[in-house]
C-alpha cells in the first residue's frame, strides 16, 4: 500500500511541476502515473549504480550531486516515455528534481506521516 501511495503522490507532484514550468510537460494523469512507475523502477535499478559510480563527487559535494543523479533518472524516464513526458533541457531536469524532492519530502512529512500517526 505504501508503494501505491508513493506512486500517487509522485504523480501529483509531477503534475504540479508541469503546471508551473512550460519546459516541463506531462500529457495527463495517465502519463503522470506511468512516469511515476517508471521513475520508481529506475530508482530501484539505475540509481544505486549511478550513486556508486559517482560516490567521490557526491561526497565532495556533500550530497548535492544526488540532485544531478535524480535529474538523470528524470531524463531517462522522459527518454523512455517519448512525447507524453518532455523535459526541455538538462537544467530543467535539475530544477525539476530539486522541486520534486522537496515537494515529496513536504508531503511525506506533513500529510502522510501525520495521517499514519492518527491511524495508529
Amino acid at each position: 500500500m505504501k508503494w501505491v501511495t508513493s506512486i500517487l503522490v509522485n504523480s501529483l507532484v509531477l503534475i504540479v511541476v508541469a503546471g508551473y514550468f512550460e519546459s516541463f510537460y506531462i500529457e495527463g494523469v495517465g502519463a503522470a502515473i506511468l512516469a511515476s512507475i517508471l521513475l520508481s523502477v529506475l530508482n530501484v535499478l539505475v540509481k544505486p549504480i549511478l550513486i556508486l559510480l559517482t560516490l567521490p563527487v557526491t561526497v565532495l559535494s556533500l550530497g548535492l550531486f544526488l540532485f544531478v543523479i535524480n535529474a538523470i533518472t528524470l531524463w531517462l524516464a522522459q527518454g523512455i516515455m517519448g512525447d507524453s513526458f518532455v523535459i526541455e533541457g538538462f537544467g530543467m531536469a535539475i530544477v525539476a528534481s530539486i522541486i520534486i524532492s522537496l515537494l515529496n519530502l513536504l508531503i511525506q512529512k506533513f500529510v502522510i506521516d501525520r495521517f499514519a500517526e492518527r491511524k495508529n
